[in-house]
């Protein structure tokens, strides 16, 4: 994906991209899931957000609203041609290094089997039924919760849309709030199904057909 409206997030600002993501994901039903105490929660997730961002650097593209980074949109384009060994790579080193932050934090190994139970909301394994390749896949929208209702999320999204509409993309989404099921739908997103497994926990698939 190309975008001449956004910035392009650079590896300089990843301080700000934990600060955000930690931010707005703390009381995330998945991550409440996946780690249930708030204080270990808190000190685990911008490690484990760091090793996210290092692995998308490598294989997909982050952009935000400005270089002050209220709202971040990372979006891995299914289309264009990649390496699979430099991907797969990637995101070997980044699983070793979430799993060894996972196990120092919790020597009893609940929060790394919460984690390892978990991992079919963490993969977007349920793109595979799509049989499309001509797609974009947004892995993270997040506003800083001190930034919301401003229309960052929309401005994100609507640029999204537009660079898949210029080259006749589908958009794969997830999100486990129902209340952004609407606010997807809004855009012309439907509900593909609902991954519910291991945790009392709903994600819900999003698709946009091409157009």
């Amino acid at each position: 994906m190309e975008s001449d409206r956004l910035y392009r997030v650079e590896k300089k600002d990843i301080e700000k991209l934990k600060q955000l993501l930690t931010e707005c994901f703390k009381e995330d039903p998945l991550y409440c899931n996946l780690i249930p105490d708030m204080d270990t929660r808190k000190r685990l997730l911008p490690e484990l957000f760091e090793c996210d961002m290092e692995e998308f650097f490598e294989t997909c593209e982050i952009y935000a609203d400005s270089p002050d980074i209220n709202g971040i949109m990372v979006v891995d384009d299914e289309s264009e041609v990649y390496d699979p060994v430099h991907y797969y790579l990637a995101e070997a080193a980044a699983t070793l290094k979430t799993d060894g932050y996972l196990i120092r934090e919790d020597k009893t190994l609940k929060t790394f089997w919460n984690f390892f139970h978990g991992r079919d909301y963490l993969n977007s394994r349920w793109t595979d039924q799509l049989h499309q390749e001509e797609r974009l896949h947004i892995i993270y929208l997040a506003v800083r919760p001190s930034m919301q209702h401003h229309g960052i999320s929309a401005c994100l999204l609507k640029e999204a849309i537009e660079f898949a509409d210029r080259n006749h993309l589908m958009i794969s989404l997830e999100t486990h709030k129902h209340s952004n099921v609407s606010f997807y739908e809004h855009f012309g997103f439907r509900l593909f199904g609902v991954v519910e497994k291991h945790f009392h926990l709903k994600q819900y698939c999003m698709i946009r057909e091409m157009r």
